[in-house]
Formats: C-alpha cells, structure tokens, sequence
C-alpha cells in the first residue's frame, strides 16, 4: 500500500468513529460521496462542490472534516450561512458533534466580545457568519484579514446562493469569490446546496475556481429523489376553498408541518383563520419579530404546534427531521424553489406528504419579485451620481435619490460586490472605479426566471411523475418515476371541503377593515427637496388612525382591489357590493367622536371610484360630502413607488381649500371630517391632505380608502 492509500485508509478509520459519535449510533456508515468529500478536503486540500438533496448529511462532511483538520492543527472552519434560523440549528448540531461552534450575526452582539476572545484563544472549531457580516466594516477590515491567516477550511453552505442563476441569488454572496481567490491555495473550500441545476452547478464550480498547481473543483452530485415525499397538486377554483380545504383537513395530515403562502398577509390572515377556528399555528414572515420566530421554531420542532404558516423567511435549513407534511398556498416562482421548500419534509421519516394548492393570483405576485434583485440602470447611475469620496448614509442618501429603503440598500449591495461603491463607516462611498450596466446578464437572467415560471406551471399541468418532473427540472440524471405520487398512483388527498369550512372561509375573506397608521414624523432629508418642515409632526396638524377596505395583497377583498389598482384598468365606480363592504368598514370604526362631515381628494386616475364611495358613504351615513380638496395647478405629478422624502415632495403644497370647500368646513368648526381617497401606499397624500383640514379648524380628520398598500 502507497503512501496515499495508507493516507486514506488512515483518514477514513478517523472520520468513521467521529461519525459514529455525530450519529449516536456504532453501526454508522457514510453515504456515498460523503467520505469522499471529507477525504478531497483533509488528506488532498481540494475545492470541492457537493449538491446533495436534504437530509443526505452533507452537514456531517464540514463537521468531520473540520475536527480531522483540526486534529492536523489547521485553524478552525469559516462557515458562511445565509439565514439565522440555518445558524441557530447548525450550532446545535455542532455541539452534538462535538464541535465548539459560535456565530456572529444581527442576533448576537451581547456574545461578539465572548467571540472574539474564544477566537483569540483557539477556542473555536467552526465560526459561523452571514454573508452580510463579511462586509460589515469593522467585521471586514479588523477581523477577517487575521482570520483569514489562521483559517483552516472555508464553507459555504446554500451556495446556490452564489449564482445569478440561482433561485435564492443574494448579492453579498457574489464576494465570497473574492475572498476564495485570496485564501492561500492549501486551505481546502467546501460549497454545499441541496437545489441546483447544471447551470448553477457550472456557475458555483468557477467561482470556486482552482488555487494554482490545484486538482480542478470536485464535484460530488448525488440523486435528489425523496423517496420518503408524497407529492400531490389540488387544484380549487378559488381562495375561499383552499382556505376551506385547510379548515377541513389540516387535522387529518400526520404529525406537525409547514404551510407555505406567497405573501406576509396571506401568511398572517391564513393563520388567524386557522387559528380562530381551533387550531395551534403561528405565522411565521419576514415581519416576526426575531425572537418570536425563534420561539416558533422551538414550538414547531417540540410538536407543539400542528403548523407555521409562512413565507418563504422559513427556508433553507430549517431542520426539523420528522417534519410530517407540507402545504403551499400557491406555487412558489420555480421548481428548483418549490423543491428547496418541500426538502424541509420527511427527512428522517418513511412518509410525508406534500400538496401544492396554486392560485389564480400566482402570476402576478411572481411577477412582482420576479426582477427584484437587479438594478435598474436609471437608479444605478442615479446612486452613483449622488456619491463621493465622503461616507454619506443610507437615511442621506434616500433623500438624494428616489428608491426606498428596501431596494436601495439591495442596489448599493450590487453596486459593492461589482466594486463601484464600498460600505465604510459612516455610510458609503464612490470607488471611482467604472461601472457599465450589463443589459445582457440582467436579460439573461430575466429570461431564465420567466422560463422557471413556466416550468412550475408545467409541474402543475403534468401527467407525469411529480418528483421526476422536479428532479429533471434539477438535471438530475436519476430522474425515475417515484410511485408515490398522485400522478404515479391515485390522488391520495381528499378534494372534498366541508360546508362549514367553506362558509368559514368565505367569512374570513369578506373581513374588512384594515387600521392605517399616522405619520408622526417628516422623513429625513426632506427639507433638501424644499419640503418646509423636519421633525416630529406636530400633534394638532396629524391625522388620525384611519381604515382601509382592505391591502392589495389580500386574498378577499384584495382580489377585487387589484384588478381596480392594475396598471391600465378603466376608471369606473365602486361596485355595490364594495360600496356595502365600505359601510361595514365604518360601521366597525370605534372612533373616537364621529366624523360631522366627508371631504374627498381629488384623483387624475380614479376620479369615479372615489365620487362613487364619497357619495354613498354620504348618503349611507347622513354626512354632508363637503366636496373635493383641489389641486394647485395639475397636483402632483410624481409616479408610484420610491422613498418618503420624494413621495413626500411630490404631494407638499399640491392641495388648497377652494371656495366651494371652505363654505362647506365653516359650516361645521372644530368637528372630525372623514377623509376620502383611493389608497394608502407611502400615506403621505393623506397626510399633507389631513394637516391643510387641521390647520384650517377641523379637529380632527380620518382617512379612509380602498387599499393599503403593502
């Protein structure tokens, strides 16, 4: 036996009792590939690539190969991960392992300085981070050049991440080549994600790329079919009998699950239902606050809940082995999402069940996040030109270009790994490194999300096997009918929805009613876009809480709403049975004193929908219509969208009281006026609309409108 046989078999005997004690178990054994995953990165220092469906264990291979390299006396492991719940759930099994795992991220800044110290004493096998925090300045310029020096593996876990191409693609992942390519070239890379294609996989395996004098990356790429997973599609006509469906057999599905909506108010308006009607769910969105998410987690994972209902903010690597089923309320934009979704199921049980249930409405929110991570070229350009040599924030630099706070930090991200701006303290800087807007890429890539959408809609469509069907869409070259799903077989889910649930449903739709918040504060810089006022807003000029019909992403009445707000849809009035459901808004209103009289905004889009809702409400409930707010010159001319300084900007000073009106308010002084307009999206309008009734005697002016938007 040669020296690197002698090597191996060394390796493996170690490798085999550490998974024996990561298992519990003294008749372990390594799946295929897992042994030649560790072996590429312990004996042989390579870059390694493994795509392996969830559940295989491909945790285990960073675990063993971390402890056989420390053993060796390599610094410990760097572990890039993308979501707090993956970190909270990977340091847990490291302690099992017997891995001295710690984290730094948003969650834990009372335990960085304990961090920072056990990394200074060597105490730390496996450090984990976000791809965020490796361009956080201190973190980056203080940090990680030492640790860099003294690492013994780098591992980027969910690396589908990395890729354009990707159906989780992130910007902050994109420098993690930059910092592959300064690794010295013996420190080994492992890159794991359960859902990629071949172009992903192509696309990860450059990125890796190969040190000089280095074997080419590795990749270990093992079939994703999930024997254990019972996939069935349930078309219903509607959002009342999805909902209905739930109600009727939520109870019926084994063990505790996941229900997957596509949006944060279906998540939290399907809970409720569920939850009024007996049963234990939580939701589970990007608006949970962190601790509360975490404290669901436990509860879903301890069988105390029968459910999380939630968006896609509970995804990769949440581990909740024996997980019994789970449901979509809608189709996520792709396959490869749906089976990164579906793989939190049945990973160490015989059986789970998985239904998708698509709505009519699934195209458009696809089509509202479809181009959400890439830069418009106007606002690239717009952020750079706002730019200099001197840090500005992101609050200053929101009132210098016209992009939410959302989407403009996600731009700078961009800007940042394409190396044009560069965070620092205090905010951000220009490079002066050029920057071209690459149409071409950004085209690619939109056509790759639009062809992804087409093929979750022909996994919907299919005769074939539904698990095939998915593995193919993976290129999974072990593509082969399942036998369990309800194409390979029968339908093995009950259609029927049970009377009670339907009428449930169709109550819980019809619920209207939506509290609107009022501004207490004028947005930062506003005052440079000659906007006359800073500060806290005072409280004799605010408006009152207000109501809307109900939020545009709603399933009720959102339905209708949408198609009234679609962009090109003909101005008509309110159809009488929203004119109903807006009395039943004011009916439930416990305001405080009851408004004396209406007033209307005026509206260039929808002058008919709001005369048609400010007339019945007059009439309807026997308050004078005073008549309409009146533009100064054409009003305001911005368009949809962008931040609060602008949105701000464009409404200040574009309304006064004409004659008509004035008459109207000197007849009822010192009373509450009820406020009409269309929709609520950045609630300025109303706002600046409420402040010009208050400083003019009203005593009080609350708003109502159709939609809120978000």
């Amino acid at each position: 036996m040669d020296a690197m046989d002698q090597t191996s078999t060394d390796t493996r005997t170690e490798a085999l009792e550490v998974l024996k004690v990561l298992t519990g178990r003294d008749d372990a054994v390594f799946h295929d590939g897992q042994f030649e995953a560790i072996a590429a990165l312990v004996d042989y220092r390579r870059r390694a690539l493994v795509v392996q469906r969830t559940g295989w264990g491909k945790s285990a291979v960073y675990f063993i190969a971390t402890l056989l390299l420390r053993r060796q006396g390599a610094g410990p492991t760097l572990l890039v991960s993308p979501l707090l719940a993956l970190m909270r759930d990977q340091v847990a099994a490291a302690e099992r392992a017997g891995v001295r795992a710690v984290a730094i991220n948003s969650a834990n800044q009372h335990e960085w300085d304990d961090v920072r110290a056990r990394l200074a004493a060597d105490d730390v096998d496996i450090l984990l981070v976000s791809p965020e925090r490796l361009n956080n300045p201190r973190f980056r310029d203080e940090q990680l050049p030492d640790l860099v020096r003294r690492i013994g593996m780098l591992v980027v876990d969910e690396a589908h991440c990395i890729s354009d191409w990707g159906h989780d693609f992130r910007p902050d992942y994109r420098r993690l080549a930059q910092l592959i390519r300064d690794l010295p070239a013996e420190v080994p890379v492992l890159a794991t994600t359960a859902t990629a294609n071949e172009r992903v996989v192509t696309d990860v395996a450059e990125q890796l790329g190969s040190a000089s004098g280095q074997a080419p990356v590795l990749t270990i790429r093992g079939s994703l079919a999930r024997k254990s997973l019972r996939l069935g599609v349930l078309s219903l006509s509607d959002s009342r009998d999805r909902l209905g469906w739930l109600l009727t057999h939520l109870d019926d599905l084994q063990g505790s699950g996941i229900i997957y909506a596509l949006t944060v108010s279906t998540a939290e308006d399907t809970a409720r239902l569920l939850r009024e009607a007996g049963h234990t769910v939580r939701a589970y969105t990007g608006r949970t606050d962190p601790e509360e998410r975490e404290q669901s987690e436990r509860m879903l994972k301890n069988n105390e809940l029968k459910a999380l209902v939630a968006t896609s903010a509970l995804g990769m690597g949440f581990d909740k082995p024996d997980l019994g089923f789970v449901i979509h309320l809608g189709a996520p934009s792709s396959p490869v999402a749906y089976y990164q979704q579906v793989g939190r199921a049945g990973r160490a049980t015989d059986n789970a069940d998985v239904l998708l249930m698509p709505g009519r409405e699934d195209k458009d929110i696809w089509s509202y996040f479809a181009t959400s991570s890439m830069p418009d070229e106007d606002r690239a350009s717009a952020v750079l030109g706002a730019l200099d040599a001197k840090p500005l924030s992101t609050p200053a630099l929101e009132a210098r270009v016209n992009l939410r706070r959302t989407p403009l930090e996600l731009l700078l991200k961009v800007l940042d790994v394409d190396g044009a701006v560069r965070r620092v303290s205090g905010g951000w800087v220009k490079t002066g490194e050029p920057w071209f807007y690459d149409r071409e890429r950004y085209d690619r890539i939109a056509a790759s999300r639009e062809a992804e959408q087409q093929s979750m809609i022909a996994y919907e469509r299919t005769a074939d096997c539904r698990m095939q069907a998915l593995q193919r869409d993976l290129d999974d070259e072990t593509a082969s009918p399942c036998g369990r799903c309800d194409n390979c077989t029968t339908a093995w889910y009950p259609s029927d929805v049970a009377s009670s649930a339907a009428h449930t449903a169709s109550a819980a739709l019809d619920r209207v009613g939506i509290e609107i918040e009022p501004r207490a504060q004028w947005p930062t810089g506003a005052d440079r876009l000659g906007v006359q006022a800073k500060g806290k807003i005072p409280v004799e000029e605010r408006i009152e809480t207000g109501r809307a019909l109900a939020r545009l992403t709603d399933l009720g009445w959102g339905v209708p709403l949408r198609e009234i707000f679609a962009p090109g849809a003909v101005d008509a009035p309110a159809s009488p049975s929203m004119l109903e459901a807006c009395v039943r808004v004011l009916a439930d209103w416990n305001w405080g004193e009851r408004p004396a009289a209406i007033v209307q905004m005026p509206s260039r889009a929808h002058p008919q929908l709001i005369d048609s809702v400010a007339r019945w409400l007059s009439e309807r409930g026997r308050l004078p219509l005073l008549g309409t707010l009146s533009p100064i010159g054409n009003g305001p001319a911005g368009a949809p969208g962008g931040n609060s300084a602008f949105r701000l900007a464009n409404v200040w000073d574009q309304f006064e009281i004409g004659p008509e009106l004035a008459a109207g308010l000197a007849a009822y002084p010192g009373q509450p006026i009820l406020l009409v307009d269309d929709r609520a999206d950045s609630r300025w309008t109303v706002t600046v609309a409420g402040r010009l009734l208050r400083r003019n005697g009203v005593s009080a002016v609350l708003p109502f409108v159709l939609a809120a938007v978000g």
